[in-house]
């Protein structure tokens, strides 16, 4: 029951497609037929860095066992928006598809009628969907003709934010320990501090570990942009995300300018190493484990590995959060928590045979024994629960800490099969984080707000959409050209130039139109 799809990235790969074949409900019994014959399902994830595999570890094939089917977990190898784009166009979308909340390509998918509404397959088939899901993420996704046809995982509500758990943003300001000590552990929340100190840890650590240090650590660059360079560093600069009642442009805040300025001053004085702006995921990520970075504005849970490896070498050489950046105002860090949109959402495929089976999957992993298996393993092998919380056995702790890819190969959870992950559910009952993944969650705490009433996304083709593609591409290219201007006067040239190519680009239609969603976000989750 495989097709060829020659349509990713130059028409050249191929993708097993099948017919979605679930043959239980996954909280019943399992008929003896189809447990020992599962059904191939292949599952579309829109992120080219995934490449977590199925089958092999105790995660995925107690998935299998339990629903029946034996998993293709497909990735883009190379452009995601290129990628999901051919397969749109082709209608070859994969049985399930999971994306990010705020693509484009989601409003097309539904609007085109690729995909089927869950509710609908939920009240024809399975109940217990009905049970699992969150009311608040499905009225948010509810859609006009009254359908949902997607789920987020990491979903909050803003009831959730002030509560008994308390809920970590994802982006920190983290500074590797013995050299930030070495250098008397400095203020760098104001641009004069914090440039000291990039210059005082090169001229100490020239090298480290026999490696050249990279002062400032960043997020990919791509043509969107940067996200250390912009969304992250506007977070910690509290820059404001509406004034007056109004959706504002916090890309030309003067702040923000103030900011970038300074690292360009960094650049010129050979402080911006060359590898953060030609670097992807993966080598940014062995460089984190290299302990090469001394500084970098990133997101603390993808360097847990690194941060693991690091400590079981030497726990002095890992990565703390202090706070970061500040407006001169020096006002509290404002960094977002997850929302309601959450991160990505998934979808069944109407080209999927047996969509009956493929929601009683989504079912199960949304449940809490599918989020316990996802998250923890197997009971009474991998953890056991104690006084309401999970507590790791000796081996798989150890893995965990010692050799990830070990234990992903072994076990596969820690939420390595994210798709429907529920952290708020997960908070519950998880074992507390080992305490060099404690500490920058921890420091988030106090800085952490709601902002899902911001969450914006544009009508494919509609003039709104296509002025935000011109404006998202002007940064995208001038980002870099600012931070490696050779002068402060080309920089005041290129950030001048920058604001007046947004503003003609339509820069007040985009903002007209965010200032609507926002008001509707306001109104549907009671902020107004």
């Amino acid at each position: 029951m495989k097709r060829l799809l020659s349509l990713l990235l130059c028409l050249s790969a191929i993708l097993p497609a099948a017919g979605c074949a679930l043959n239980a409900h996954p909280a019943g019994p399992l008929p003896e037929e189809d447990a020992a014959d599962p059904v191939e399902l292949e599952w579309y994830i829109n992120y080219s860095w995934y490449n977590t595999p199925w089958g092999g570890n105790a995660v995925s094939e107690a998935i299998t066992a339990a629903a029946g089917v034996d998993i293709t977990i497909v990735s883009p190898g190379g452009s995601e928006t290129e990628t999901l784009d051919a397969l749109i166009a082709g209608n070859n979308l994969p049985d399930l598809v999971t994306l990010g909340w705020w693509e484009t390509q989601l409003s097309t998918i539904i609007t085109q009628g690729l995909v089927y509404p869950l509710n609908q397959l939920a009240d024809e088939y399975d109940m217990y969907f009905w049970e699992v899901a969150d009311e608040a993420r499905l009225n948010w996704y509810t859609a006009s003709d009254g359908n949902v046809y997607c789920y987020p995982n990491s979903s909050y509500s803003p009831a959730d934010y002030g509560g008994d758990i308390p809920i970590s943003s994802n982006q920190t300001f983290l500074v590797r320990k013995d050299i930030y000590e070495a250098i008397g552990s400095p203020d760098m929340t104001t641009t004069e501090g914090f440039a000291d100190a990039v210059r005082a840890a090169a001229e100490k650590f020239p090298t480290v570990d026999g490696l050249p240090l990279i002062p400032i650590g960043a997020h990919e660059f791509t043509e969107r942009g940067c996200d250390s360079f912009d969304q992250f560093l506007m977070n910690f600069l509290a820059i404001p995300r509406e004034k007056d009642g109004k959706f504002y442009d916090r890309y030309t805040d003067p702040e923000y300018k103030r900011w970038l300025s300074m690292f360009r001053q960094l650049g010129e004085e050979g402080l911006l190493a060359n590898d953060i702006f030609i670097d992807k995921r993966v080598q940014m990520e062995e460089k984190v484990a290299q302990g090469r970075y001394f500084c970098m504005l990133y997101q603390h849970t993808d360097i847990a590995d690194a941060q693991r490896l690091r400590c079981s070498r030497d726990p002095d050489s890992v990565y703390i959060a202090v706070d970061g950046p500040k407006n001169a105002a020096g006002d509290p860090h404002q960094l977002p928590g997850s929302g309601l949109n959450g991160w990505t959402v998934t979808m069944i495929s109407k080209n999927c045979q047996h969509p009956d089976k493929a929601i009683r999957l989504m079912s199960f992993l949304m449940s809490e024994e599918g989020q316990k298996l996802i998250s923890l393993g197997i009971e009474g092998e991998h953890y056991t629960m104690e006084n309401g919380r999970a507590v790791l056995t000796e081996e798989t702790e150890r893995l965990l800490n010692e050799d990830y890819a070990a234990y992903l190969a072994q076990v596969g959870a820690n939420d390595a099969y994210w798709m429907l992950q529920d952290t708020r559910m997960q908070s519950q009952w998880m074992p507390l984080d080992e305490p060099v993944l404690r500490q920058p969650k921890e420091w988030t705490y106090p800085y952490t707000v709601y902002t899902g009433q911001y969450d914006v996304s544009f009508t494919p083709g509609s003039e709104a959409d296509a002025a935000d593609k011109k404006i998202t591409a002007i940064h995208g290219e001038m980002l870099p050209q600012l931070l490696l201007a050779p002068t402060q006067e080309e920089f005041e040239w290129q950030w001048d130039l920058y604001v007046s190519l947004r503003e003609a680009s339509g820069l007040d239609l985009v903002l007209e139109e965010s200032t609507r969603q926002m008001a509707a976000a306001k109104a549907k989750l009671g902020l107004d």
